[in-house]
């Protein structure tokens, strides 16, 4: 006869409810506090990295965060002792976060410096989403995604001629500025070249002589039309996307529904054809 499996302790069924349910009360509650804490944490070592508010508040930080650490500590062993099967969540990706977001703290004890590491916590942030039920919105993410793999060639088409222009304006620049006006060598003129291009505009590296400034004149002319390019490829992409498949639901406004559908996944509407 086969090996009996044993039977689950309530305690542990009531402590996996909690902790990875979140249609019950308990659940929903335990993952708000949750967030309540790591968005707490974060902000701790946001304010322990402020040296006039580390001088005045640093033992308190210290022991808020190790507050938090235990805290989180004990949250991680729940939760393991909660499954069936741990080492799935354990090598999952929320489980690995998890996972980070305790061991900087303890990692600090050895290395200085080591629990600003523990910033990582906020991507536990992520849980908002199972929190709040806003997962299904992930889909509108999904669909961005196919835009941008379908218009990834003439991106990279435009980026490589974004490329070979900063490298001639910024070859060009060193020749007609040279050092003596900060143009020290072409890799720095081709960096002034792209933050010219972009409009940003740091004003570490500026030209002096006349036809400098009528080149940098150009660049600068030439960045406003480039900055519009890559997001006018974008949104062609999507347009051609929505009018070749729009399968928006007219009863519910549902648009995740395959090119092919004739029914709303959702509501189970007929759909119109595009």
């Amino acid at each position: 006869m086969g090996q009996t499996e044993k039977p689950w302790p309530k305690w542990r069924n009531d402590l996996h409810r909690i902790i990875f349910g979140t249609d019950t009360f308990e659940g929903r509650l335990f993952d708000i506090i949750l967030i309540f804490f790591i968005s707490a944490s974060v902000l701790v070592v946001f304010l322990d990295s402020i040296g006039y508010i580390h001088k005045q508040y640093g033992r308190w930080l210290y022991g808020l965060e190790w507050f938090f650490t235990i805290v989180f500590t004990i949250e991680y062993i729940f939760r393991i002792l909660s499954l069936r099967k741990p080492w799935q969540y354990v090598f999952s990706f929320y489980g690995l976060i998890d996972f980070l977001a305790v061991m900087p703290t303890y990692i600090s004890l050895i290395f200085t410096g080591g629990q600003y590491l523990i910033a990582i916590r906020a991507l536990r942030l992520l849980r908002i989403f199972r929190v709040f039920k806003l997962g299904r919105f992930l889909w509108a993410s999904r669909y961005l995604m196919v835009a941008i793999r379908n218009s990834r060639h003439k991106i990279v088409v435009f980026l490589w001629f974004v490329i070979i222009i900063v490298v001639v304006m910024g070859s060009v620049m060193y020749l007609v500025e040279g050092p003596e006006n900060g143009f020290t060598n072409i890799p720095d003129s081709i960096y002034w070249a792209i933050v010219t291009l972009t409009t940003v505009g740091y004003g570490d590296i500026s030209p002096q002589t006349p036809l400098g400034k009528a080149i940098a004149s150009v660049i600068m002319i030439i960045g406003y039309g480039v900055i519009a390019v890559p997001t006018g490829i974008f949104t062609a992409e999507l347009a051609r996307m929505h009018s070749s498949s729009d399968k928006t639901c007219n009863h519910c406004q549902n648009a995740q529904n395959d090119p092919d559908a004739k029914y709303c996944k959702k509501c189970g509407q007929p759909l119109q054809d595009p």
